[in-house]
Formats: C-alpha cells, sequence, structure tokens
C-alpha cells in the first residue's frame, strides 16, 4: 500500500494526514497559524469556550487565522465538567455554523483533568441521537471505549496520559486492547510531549494522534510541529511496515561461519 492508498476514513470524509492539532496555548495567533501549515494536519480542533463570540466589529478572533479551504475546524468542548454544558457547547457550534462534528471532552476535575467517563457516555448518546459525529474523548479503558463506540461515537481517544502532562503514553497495554477490540477508528489523544510519543502511538496501530500542548508548549512550536509531522508518517508506515518479533539473544544479520 503507497502513502496514496493510506488515507484514513472518519465520518464520512477522507484525510492524508493522521494528526489532529489544536489551537490553544500559542504565544500568538500567528504562529499558531505557521505551527498549524508545518504540521501538515488537516484538522485543528477549536475549544468553543475559549472563542471571543463578542468580537467588535473587525476584530479578529483566533477562527479568522484557520483557513477553513485547508483545514477541517473540529470544535471541542473543552472545560465542560458535565454533560449538560458538553451538549450545549455542541449544539452552540452548530448553530455557529461549525457543522455537526464535535470532539466530546466532558472533564471529571480540575486538578487532574481526567475524563468523567459517565458523563462523556451520556453526552455521547445525546448527540448521536441528534445527527452529531462525535470524536469521544476518553480515559485508557477498553471497557468504556468500547461503550462508547456502542453508543454511536464515530472515534474513541483514549488518552496516552493526562491533558499537558507531556508523559507520552503511559499504558500500551490498554491502548493496545483498545485498538484489537475497536469497530471505529482509534485516535489517541493528550499526554504527548514529543516526537517519539506520536511515533510509538501510531506504532501501536492507532489511526491517528491528536495534541496541542506538545506543539504550542514547546521551545520552538513551529519546529515541533515540522517534527510531529514526521513522527507520525514515521510510526504509521513502521505499523504497516510490521516490526520484527522481539528476541532475549542475538540472531546475527550476516553468517557466523566463514565459507
Amino acid at each position: 500500500m503507497n502513502e496514496e492508498q493510506d488515507l484514513l476514513q472518519l465520518g464520512g470524509r477522507t484525510f492524508r494526514s493522521r494528526l489532529f492539532v489544536g489551537t490553544g496555548k500559542y504565544a500568538t495567533f500567528e504562529q499558531m497559524a505557521e505551527a498549524l501549515e508545518a504540521s501538515g494536519c488537516e484538522v485543528v480542533t477549536v475549544a468553543l469556550r475559549r472563542v471571543n463570540l463578542n468580537a467588535a466589529p473587525g476584530e479578529k478572533t483566533l477562527i479568522d487565522y484557520i483557513d477553513t479551504s485547508r483545514y477541517t475546524i473540529l470544535p471541542n468542548t473543552a472545560g465542560c465538567y458535565n454533560k449538560e454544558d458538553a451538549i450545549k457547547v455542541a449544539r452552540l457550534g452548530r448553530e455557529l455554523g461549525l457543522g455537526d462534528w464535535v470532539k466530546l471532552e466532558v472533564l471529571g476535575d480540575q486538578k487532574t483533568l481526567l475524563p468523567d467517563p459517565l458523563e462523556t457516555l451520556a453526552a455521547t448518546k445525546v448527540l448521536v441521537n441528534e445527527g452529531f459525529t462525535v470524536l469521544a474523548y476518553t480515559n485508557d479503558d477498553p471497557i468504556m471505549a468500547k461503550k462508547l463506540e456502542e453508543a454511536g461515537a464515530t472515534s474513541v481517544m483514549p488518552l496516552g496520559s493526562p491533558i499537558g502532562s507531556g508523559q507520552g503514553i503511559l499504558n500500551r497495554s490498554n491502548i493496545r486492547i483498545i485498538l484489537e477490540q475497536a469497530g471505529v477508528p482509534i485516535i489517541v489523544d493528550a499526554g504527548v510531549g514529543t516526537a517519539s510519543d506520536v511515533t510509538i502511538a501510531m506504532e501501536l496501530g492507532a489511526e491517528g494522534v491528536l495534541l496541542n500542548t506538545g506543539i504550542a508548549g514547546a521551545k520552538d512550536p513551529v519546529r515541533m510541529a515540522h517534527a510531529m509531522r514526521h513522527a507520525i508518517e514515521a510510526g504509521r508506515q513502521a505499523y504497516l511496515a510490521g516490526r520484527i518479533p522481539r528476541k532475549l539473544y542475538a540472531t546475527a544479520s550476516s553468517p557466523l561461519l566463514d565459507f
């Protein structure tokens, strides 16, 4: 399979890039736009609660710096701590003309920013029933991942580690189980600190990776965006190629005896 054939099918749309990039925490909107371009991403997440909906006439907002001819905007419900708020924010995004795609995020508490799985599941059921394409952010629990899929989520997005922690994927075994039993695309979301974290997620078989702080919080966000772009491509190609098995002892790559 060549790269032109290896496309991501998600919610009736097709993407070449498997990297999803957020828009928060950049020093300036201009820096954000440059980093998005460097990343090669095609899907950009926007936290609706952080968008200035009361901008004065002529005043530019975050949305003005996203070229919608190049990027698909994925509204998200970041900052919501119950299903009612998350559902309200998702509906707001649709009313603003951003479509019916939503990254559903319902957090459990402000210290850990870990997902509230029960509220997330309840909100998923409501939004799916209302015709939304739901990409559901959740913890790395295989049971909850399956329940979200059964509730109609278009994609399940288990965390690698807590939001903004930069710890990478802490529980590879759980991610592998989620991938093994999944019938929808699995996109690893949260906790990415550097390019190798992205590669590991893709080598495990994830369909994509969503990140924000790993780029925006880097000393050089644009250069890190370039690194993430290469990392996701390398990890995907390595997964498709199939790694050699791990062995306890050495296996010579050349004959052990002379001819």
